[in-house]
Order: C-alpha cells, then sequence, then structure tokens
C-alpha cells in the first residue's frame, strides 16, 4: 500500500513474523492491517497488539505524521483495541486515541509530553479519561513536561496528581510519576508515611526521593498498618537520615512481603549500621527478598568513642550475605571530628557516587555520571588515574580538598574525562586547580561549565597570562566565580567562549 514502511516476498509466517519483530509495532500494524487476510491475521498476532507505543522519538517525527495518526484512529485501533494491554501515548494525540475506540483489557497505560495543564484537566472528577479507565488501570506511567515551567508549579502539580490518582484509581498498583526523573520526590519524612498510610493497599512498587532532614517536631505519623503488596521499595535520602531506628526501620517492618529493597542513605547519630545491623533490623523481617541493594554511610563522632571497627571487622559482619557481593571503606576525619564508614552492595546501581577519598577500593561503575571527591589528606596524581579509570562515563565532578598535594611536579601520563562537563573546584587547594586546568596534565572537552574561586584562579593562571593553562581555559563555556572581583579584560580574553556569571 502507499507509504507502507516495507516490502514483503512470499515468506512462510513464521519467518516473517521473526522479521518483522525488529520493528516497531505500529509500523508493523500500519504498514500491514487491512492489506489482505494473510497479513492481516499476522499483524494481528498478541506480539504486535499486546504492547504498543504511539509516541514518536526525534528521529520519527517525519514519519509520524497526521495522516498515520487519522489511519490509526480510523481504521486500526478499532480493530486491536481489545486486544492492547498496555498503551504508551503522546499527550498531543492523546484524545484521539481514547476516543477511537474502546480497550476492555488495557491494565498499563503511559502519558508522556504532559503540559502542566493538560495533566490538571486530566485528572479532574469530571474527566472522561476518568470515567473510561478509572476501575482498570493497574499500572501508570505519567511523564510531566517540565521544561520552561517553574519548578515550585511542578511540585504543586505533583501534589495534586497523587492526590487524585490515588483516590480515582482503585486498582492501581504501580504509579511512576516523572518531573525529577521516575522518583516520587517529597520534602519529608511526614510525606512519604502519609504515600504510605495504608489506603492505597494495592501498590506493589514505590520508588521515593527524601529531600529534607529536618526532625519532626511533632511525633512521627503513627501507622502500623501492614504494606502486604508491596514487592518493591526503593529509597533514596538526598540529605542527612536522622531517624533511621524511629522512622526508616518501622517503616520497612511492614514491608513483610517485599522481593526487592534499595536503600541509599547517610546516617547520623546512631550506632554504625553494619551487616549485623541490617540482617537483624532488615533481612530477618523479609523472609521473602530476593534483591537487596543498599549504599549506606554511617557518620559518628570521635568523642568519647572507645572503640571503632577495623574495615576487616566491617567486612566480617557480612558473612551471611552469601550472594551479595559487599564492599566496605572506612575513613578517619581528624579535623572534622568524624569516623565515617561507607557499605554498599557490588555492582554498583546508583548514578552517582558522593564523598570519594583515598580509601576508594577501585572497580568499574559504568553507570555513575556524577561523582564527589572529598578526604583530609591530600589526592595524589595516581588517585585521579583510578578515578579515571572506575568512572569512565563520568559528567560531573565536584572536589572538596583543601591539602596541597605533595608530588605535583611529577611527570604523569596525561588524565582524560572524555564525558566531564561540569567541575566544581571551589573549595579545593590551587593544586587541583591548576592540574585540571593544565593541559599537560588533564584533558577535558569542549563546553565544560566550571566553578571556581577567582583568587584561586587568578593564581594559578598567573594574572590570566600563563600559556600552561590557557588551552583547557579555551574549552571553558560557563565560568561560575566566587569572591569575584569586577571583570578584567584580560579574564574575558583568557576565557574566550565563556559566559562569565
Amino acid at each position: 500500500m502507499e507509504d507502507s514502511f516495507i516490502q514483503l516476498d512470499d515468506l512462510p509466517d513464521e519467518i516473517l513474523t521473526i522479521i518483522l519483530k525488529k520493528l516497531p509495532n505500529y509500523q508493523v500494524l500500519y504498514s500491514l492491517i487491512d492489506v489482505n487476510e494473510r497479513l492481516d491475521t499476522i499483524a494481528q498476532d498478541s506480539i504486535f497488539t499486546s504492547y504498543l507505543t504511539l509516541v514518536p522519538c526525534r528521529n520519527d517525527l517525519k514519519q509520524f505524521t497526521n495522516r498515520m495518526l487519522h489511519r490509526f484512529c480510523d481504521k486500526i485501533l478499532p480493530i486491536i483495541g481489545y486486544k492492547i494491554q498496555w498503551l504508551n501515548v503522546d499527550s498531543s494525540f492523546m484524545d484521539r486515541i481514547f476516543l477511537s475506540t474502546i480497550y476492555p483489557n488495557l491494565t498499563g497505560l503511559g502519558l508522556y509530553n504532559v503540559a502542566l495543564e493538560t495533566a490538571r484537566d486530566l485528572f479532574t472528577n469530571t474527566s472522561y479519561f476518568i470515567h473510561i479507565f478509572e476501575n482498570q488501570l493497574s499500572s501508570l506511567v505519567i511523564y510531566i513536561n517540565e521544561r520552561e515551567e517553574p519548578r515550585s508549579s511542578i511540585k504543586d502539580i505533583n501534589i495534586f496528581l497523587f492526590t487524585q490518582i490515588f483516590a480515582m484509581f482503585n486498582n492501581l498498583q504501580c504509579l511512576n510519576l516523572n518531573p525529577f526523573d521516575l522518583r516520587v520526590v517529597v520534602d519529608s519524612y511526614e510525606d512519604c508515611l502519609y504515600l504510605l498510610d495504608g489506603r492505597f493497599n494495592k501498590l506493589n512498587k514505590f520508588n521515593v526521593t527524601i529531600c529534607s532532614s529536618n526532625v519532626p517536631s511533632l511525633p512521627l505519623i503513627n501507622n502500623k498498618k501492614k504494606l502486604s503488596n508491596l514487592k518493591c521499595f526503593l529509597l533514596r535520602h538526598k540529605s542527612v537520615l536522622l531517624v533511621y531506628n524511629t522512622f526508616l526501620i518501622p517503616l520497612l517492618h511492614r514491608m513483610s512481603n517485599l522481593e526487592e529493597l534499595s536503600l541509599y542513605f547517610v546516617n547520623h547519630n546512631t550506632p554504625i549500621i553494619d551487616g549485623n545491623d541490617l540482617e537483624m533490623n532488615i533481612m530477618n523481617y523479609m523472609r521473602k527478598l530476593k534483591k537487596f541493594k543498599f549504599n549506606i554511610r554511617s557518620v559518628i563522632s570521635l568523642n568519647n568513642q572507645v572503640y571503632l571497627p577495623s574495615h576487616e571487622y566491617i567486612q566480617n559482619t557480612f558473612k551471611n550475605l552469601k550472594n551479595n557481593q559487599i564492599i566496605s571503606c572506612i575513613d578517619y576525619f581528624p579535623k572534622a571530628n568524624e569516623f565515617h564508614c561507607h557499605i554498599y552492595s557490588y555492582p554498583y546501581t546508583w548514578n552517582y557516587y558522593d564523598n570519594i577519598t583515598n580509601n576508594f577500593h577501585g572497580g568499574l561503575f559504568k553507570r555513575v555520571y556524577e561523582i564527589s571527591l572529598f578526604d583530609e589528606r591530600s589526592f595524589e596524581r595516581e588517585f585521579f588515574l583510578k578515578i579515571a579509570k572506575s568512572f569512565p562515563c563520568i559528567e560531573e565532578l565536584r572536589l572538596h580538598n583543601r591539602e596541597p598535594q605533595k608530588n605535583d611536579n611529577q611527570q604523569w601520563s596525561i588524565i582524560e574525562y572524555p564525558h566531564l562537563i561540569r567541575l566544581d573546584l571551589v573549595q579545593t587547594h590551587e593544586n587541583y586547580v591548576e592540574q585540571f586546568l593544565n593541559n599537560t596534565k588533564v584533558c577535558l572537552l569542549n563546553d565544560i561549565d566550571l566553578r571556581v574561586d577567582y583568587n584561586t584562579l587568578q593564581r594559578v593562571a598567573g594574572n590570566f597570562t600563563s600559556d600552561a593553562t590557557r588551552i583547557n581555559c579555551s574549552k571553558i563555556k560557563c565560568l561560575f566565580l566566587y569572591n569575584e572581583p569586577e571583570l578584567s579584560l584580560d579574564l574575558k580574553d583568557y576565557f574566550p567562549l565563556a559566559k562569565i556569571c
């Protein structure tokens, strides 16, 4: 037929099906439905109809035309609507697609590129969308289009959507809401507990990020209802967790049927969390747990500490976790008067790795794009070579180290960070600023965002005349200066491509 994506020969059905599975389902349906009886039968197989995506990719924009949409709504969807179990839809097509036919077996729905106003209208009590799907959806994915929207508006719509969705969709088991990288973002411990107070007892997966570390002035919500249908729980705490025993442990004890658990937090002011603690307080309450991934840093004061555990002791506490590879790291920081114990499961599954010290064990972390480096001992060149090798895909690096390097004049091979685009050197000794800006030591990409103290930068760059740092400085796209006086012509000439902030 005209505009067909593919041309077919007289192949057996089995071979033809194998070939067609290489194509997106919507292309198969558009090209084969209503051509002839044989191709109709193949195209209407559940392989091509049970899961359908009608969201154009960037390189498909010209192909996904109004003519194609018209054919789907008039010809194709009325034929296969009863076979569709999961449907992904772009918001611009939403009304035409939903009203073109009925979807009696649809249990999963993805809504993409949804504007804030559209989201508000869609989830009101009088919406046709609610009337059609409120009793049949068990899984719902929503991608809010947050471009050019203020963060406060996104937070407001988050609250509205949660309130409406959980109140209206009686059979909902899984919700992914994305203004923040597919995570439910809440401000406080109380917000998390309100969402898990038992009224949405059919949820089986919950992914939450808690932003604030403020300890509630009032007692935490007294809720002991079991979350018996919850199979997967993922928690990240962006600040410092101060209520491990009073918030997190009681919450986890309500999830006795969990099969997958992921925890990421920094813990203050409680005993060190090690393998014994995790086994006694968490795993013993979750007999069905199959996957347990964690990244936990315990921080305690060195004051009045009679005994502090060794690395060997911490590692030995995980002897019963035979199916997991556990990495532990011990650090003492006399100036901060702190002891840190960092434990995490490996392979590492997070996209960020914070507070890497000289005791870093190495390894390969291909999924990590953001790292921060911190220590009270100097970072030498060997350390940065290890970082570059262990994190080949990093895009953002933050460095906090005030100690001068001991061997900064040694000759080494050039260190490369092939994907680095954001570099924060504000809280560093000038040795590290010089290292990253000297092209004989570090090779930077073009279009780097650099944050740095103005006085440190001026010294390292020889009052913006040094040739040693000129090449890397010419690659800076945005220069964020701290303690900056009035901008000089020398500075602007030294960073010819940079927007100076």
